[in-house]
């Protein structure tokens, strides 16, 4: 049976049968894999509590027909105790490692998988808030999928910016021609916002005040789930 070895991390698991479980993984170099891990939820098993989600294992597996199997796993950052630890990064990391499930499949996206690594791990030190982590991760990873936003110029025409209105269906900041009725306008401050959110300006995050970080979270949660094509359930959860 054919095997090959791969970093990854574990973006969920489901029970299988008693005594196993279905393991969801991004990896490095193979893209979105589904493997079972046989025997994992025993008491004894050698390497359950390394295939938890948020974990970044080194993990060897049987190519299988339909699911792989998991034969080896060694952790290599245990970001899940310190990411439990707290609500606020627990749900972003959820709601991370859901957007990482929808927008990679099997051929793979390395750039996703690095970006993942380094938000659970910005999550786990606290090095930021939890929700501007959440917001610049969803923004950055949707960017990587093609559906990288314009916050300045306008995403329909490209008439140079600064505009206010804002269309996700279009792809971000659009100008007066280009705005539907009734679309909703930004202030100057929470374009800014999202701009530095997009780009990792963590300086210029930190000094935003409350009411235009709530603005900003707000339209990058319909931002993405309006590319996604179907609702986040864990952002219903998101504390920041």
């Amino acid at each position: 049976m054919p095997v090959y070895r791969d970093e990854a991390v574990v973006l969920r698991t489901h029970k299988l049968g008693e005594a196993d479980r279905i393991i969801t993984l991004l990896t490095r170099q193979h893209g979105k894999v589904r493997a079972v891990a046989k025997g994992v939820r025993r008491t004894a098993s050698k390497f359950g509590a390394r295939l938890e989600p948020f974990m970044v294992v080194d993990v060897q597996l049987y190519l299988g027909r339909s699911l792989d199997i998991v034969n080896q796993a060694e952790s290599i950052a245990s970001y899940g105790a310190q990411i439990t630890a707290d609500y606020g990064s627990y749900t972003a990391a959820s709601a991370m490692v859901e957007t990482a499930d929808k927008l990679t499949e099997s051929e793979g996206s390395l750039q996703q998988y690095l970006l993942l690594v380094g938000a659970l791990r910005s999550l786990s030190r606290r090095e930021h808030g939890s929700g501007a982590t959440l917001d610049s991760y969803l923004l950055r990873s949707l960017s990587m999928a093609g559906w990288a936003p314009s916050f300045h110029d306008c995403a329909r025409c490209g008439a140079p910016g600064p505009h206010s209105a804002f269309v996700a269906q279009v792809g971000g900041i659009v100008c007066d021609n280009c705005a539907p009725p009734g679309s909703p306008r930004l202030d100057p401050a929470t374009i800014a916002l999202l701009g530095a959110l997009l780009t990792g300006d963590w300086a210029y995050t930190a000094a935003a005040e409350p009411t235009t970080q709530a603005q900003a979270t707000g339209i990058v949660a319909a931002y993405t789930q309006w590319h996604l094509g179907r609702g986040l359930r864990s952002l219903e959860h998101v504390r920041a």
